[in-house]
Parts: structure tokens; C-alpha cells; sequence
């Protein structure tokens, strides 16, 4: 098999497993000052993601460690390129980290206040900005023959990404929604559903925007709307969309989860497929664009790390399916404890 295929798959999964994963995990940060009305219920809200919310952050850097060992080209001109996205997102996932461990250590209503303010920005910021990060690498951002990115710091915050942005932010607070609504009870619960049901909405008309706007002026675009091959996966990801609010109406919230994950799927599969084999378009000329063969390492590296990587991903698997199969209870009010 192809190498520089196998690796760029694997990426592909590993980030679709991170926004699978830590999206419900942002969404539930992003809605706590929202569904939570007391205290117990605030605790409860991030006692939701206690057991996870660390593991799932393991998926983003072994993605950053598979693009730096197999595709170093890229990994240089994407981290360059997107330096102050980048150290945001490592600043808000540091102080959501410090939040969910300091939060519990003062019983005082200012402090968990300022702890609960920092969890919601840390949840907030970092789906902002990937959005952000994905549509300047459909989009294209200014590289030159060099592989050197010539763009400025603000370069990436283009209407298209900023739209891209708070299509994410909502997509992950509806998936967060309906996890959460899987995980308490009482109140709380109830509370989520009908979150979810709202966030329904926003989630399809911004992302409808997203995709006209993307239609006119993007490339990929074109070719995932209007190539016979691509198009089933936008319809399929359209049905996903439309049938939550019919399953949450009917409190089929473990089906809903299922579909605001397939939408993710879908989303990443469609950029993946609908951009092969370019990983990183450049705006300035076509021919500079950094795909899978010129970005990649040698072929000895991508052997070695082959070896290694099929070795250890299925052992990280399956000890992460099994942190969710222990911690698969509800949080229950009267049984309050602190992660």
C-alpha cells in the first residue's frame, strides 16, 4: 500500500476522532453558564466529561505528532501559517485544563465563578478557531515556491473562515447538548434537550451559509458539490442533520448522538475526499500547493513509523473504549463528586 496514503488516512482519523470526541466535550464547556442554573448543577455539567475530557485532547496531539513525523513540509508551513490560531489554542486548553482541576478547591462563589468564565472561554475559543483553521486549508492560504507562508497573522481571519468558525461553535454545542443530556438527570436533563432542539436550527442555517458561501468561492467546493461521486456524502450528511430534532422530540437522544457524530464524519470525509491529494492549497499559485508527495517524509520514515503507529493506535482504542464503558453512568444530583 501506498504510504503517504496510509499516513494521510490516518491523520484524517485521528482528526476526525478529535472533533468527534472533543466536540461534544467543547460543546459542553460552551453551554455550562447557559444550563447551569445552581452550583450542583454546574458541577454536574462538567463532571459529565470528567473521565474524558484529557484522553480526548490525546487525539489532537497524536495528529500534530503523525503530520510532523510523515508530512514535516507541511507541519512547518501549517504551524507557521497559523502560529496565533495555534497558541490560542494551546492558551485556551490550558486554562480549561486549570479550571476543571482548581474550580472545587475554593468553596467561594467569586472564585468558581472566574473558574467556570475561564472553562467556557477555553471550550469557546478552540472550536472557533480549528473551524477557522479547516476553511483557510479548503480556501487556501498564501504559500509560496518555497513552501513558505507569506500571509500575515490576521491573513486567516477571512469572512469564509470566521463563518466557518461559528458553524463549528454551534455544531459542537448542539453535539455537547445532546451528550450531556445522555449523561444527568433530573432537571438538567430536560434542560439539555430542549438545548438541543434550539440549537437545531442555527446549526443548519449556518452551515447552509457556510456552504453557498463556500460554493462561490471556493474550488473545493465546486468539485464536492458537483461531482457525481461526492455528492451522496453531502446528502447523506444533510439527512443526519434534518432527523435530530425529530429523534430528540421523541427523547431518542442516544440516536441523536449517533447522527450529530455521522455529521462530523461526513464533514471530514467530504474535505478529505473533495481536497485529495492537496493538504494545503496555496492562493498564490496553484503549482505550490503542498500535497501528500511533496509535503511527506522518505519512505524509510513512513516505514518505521508505520510499524509503530498500527502497533500502538489499536491499544489506545481500545483503552479508550473502555474508559467509556466504565464511566457510562448517569451523574446523579445526590451523588456529586469532583474529577
Amino acid at each position: 500500500m501506498d504510504l503517504q496514503i496510509l499516513w494521510i488516512v490516518l491523520i484524517m482519523i485521528l482528526f476526525t476522532g478529535f472533533f468527534v470526541l472533543e466536540g461534544f466535550d467543547y460543546g459542553v464547556g460552551i453551554l455550562l453558564p447557559f444550563l447551569g442554573k445552581n452550583d450542583t448543577q454546574r458541577r454536574m455539567i462538567i463532571n459529565s466529561i470528567g473521565p474524558f475530557w484529557d484522553g480526548n485532547e490525546v487525539w489532537l496531539i497524536a495528529a500534530g505528532g503523525a503530520i510532523f513525523a510523515a508530512f514535516p513540509n507541511w507541519y512547518a508551513t501549517m504551524f507557521s501559517g497559523f502560529y496565533l490560531e495555534m497558541f490560542l489554542v494551546l492558551l485556551a486548553l490550558i486554562f480549561r485544563g486549570a479550571a476543571i482541576e482548581f474550580r472545587s478547591m475554593q468553596e467561594s462563589p467569586r472564585w468558581r465563578k472566574l473558574w467556570d468564565s475561564m472553562f467556557f472561554i477555553g471550550s469557546l475559543l478552540p472550536g472557533f478557531l480549528w473551524g477557522v483553521i479547516v476553511a483557510n486549508l479548503i480556501h487556501g492560504v498564501p504559500i509560496d515556491a518555497k513552501m513558505n507562508y507569506v500571509g500575515t497573522l490576521l491573513t486567516p481571519f477571512n469572512p469564509f473562515a470566521l463563518l466557518c468558525g461559528l458553524v463549528v461553535v454551534v455544531l459542537f454545542a448542539l453535539h455537547g447538548a445532546i451528550f450531556l443530556s445522555l449523561r444527568v438527570e433530573g432537571p438538567l436533563m430536560a434542560r439539555a434537550e430542549q438545548a438541543a432542539q434550539r440549537l437545531w436550527l442555527p446549526t443548519v442555517v449556518l452551515f447552509l451559509l457556510f456552504v453557498a458561501y463556500g460554493f462561490s468561492n471556493s474550488a473545493v467546493f465546486h468539485r464536492l458539490l458537483l461531482d457525481a461521486k461526492m455528492m451522496p456524502l453531502g446528502y447523506a450528511m444533510l439527512a443526519a442533520l434534518v432527523s435530530i430534532p425529530l429523534l430528540m422530540k421523541r427523547h431518542h437522544s442516544g440516536w441523536a448522538f449517533i447522527m450529530t457524530t455521522v455529521t462530523i464524519v461526513l464533514a471530514a470525509l467530504t474535505i478529505g475526499f473533495g481536497s485529495f491529494p492537496n493538504i494545503m492549497i496555496s492562493s498564490l499559485n496553484p503549482a505550490w500547493t503542498l500535497t501528500i508527495r511533496n509535503a511527506s517524509s522518505s519512505p524509510y520514515t513512513l516505514t518505521v513509523m508505520s510499524w509503530l503507529g498500527l502497533t500502538i493506535v489499536p491499544i489506545v482504542l481500545l483503552y479508550q473504549g473502555w474508559n467509556y464503558w466504565v464511566f457510562k453512568q448517569r451523574i446523579q444530583p445526590h451523588k456529586i463528586g469532583h474529577y
